[in-house]
């Protein structure tokens, strides 16, 4: 249940994050966009509305967590709550893995200033919550 509490509180926090971006705040936006190496531009710019889709997933995230972790004893787990589950083993599984360019492990772009902190945080946070997704799945 620890497990499982401290990746829901990361998911909130990190949700939050994607809905304090999507209104205009700043803090922290300049390094969670990959940078193409030396010209220093950024590859894109996240809409609005991608950010509140991003924000939204990464709540439902955190409540089927909840749920499967049995942090809500109180709802249900049905078939669809697993799949959900596995699904964000996938999803986060796959971000860590990266685009073999710009981001996760395997990322060949390295100088910029997004990529020390997908080294060092983004990365290891998306392998954590892949591993508490699967640790979740199988013990609970």
């Amino acid at each position: 249940m620890i497990i499982s509490g401290i990746s829901v509180f990361l998911l909130f926090c990190v949700g939050g994050l994607h809905v304090f971006w999507a209104f205009g705040g700043q803090w922290g936006s300049r390094v969670v966009i990959p940078a193409a190496s030396g010209s220093g531009e950024l590859t894109f710019k996240p809409s609005t509305i991608a950010t509140l889709i991003v924000a939204f997933l990464l709540f439902i995230a955190a409540l089927l967590l909840s749920i499967q972790g049995r942090l809500l004893p109180s709802l249900p787990s049905f078939p669809w709550i697993k799949w959900g589950c596995w699904v964000c083993v996938f999803v986060f599984g796959l971000r860590a893995i990266g685009d073999f360019k710009y981001i996760g492990l395997f990322k060949r772009v390295k100088l910029t200033r997004f990529a020390r902190y997908d080294t060092f945080l983004f990365t290891p946070l998306c392998l954590w919550l892949c591993f508490t997704f699967y640790y979740t799945l199988i013990y609970s």
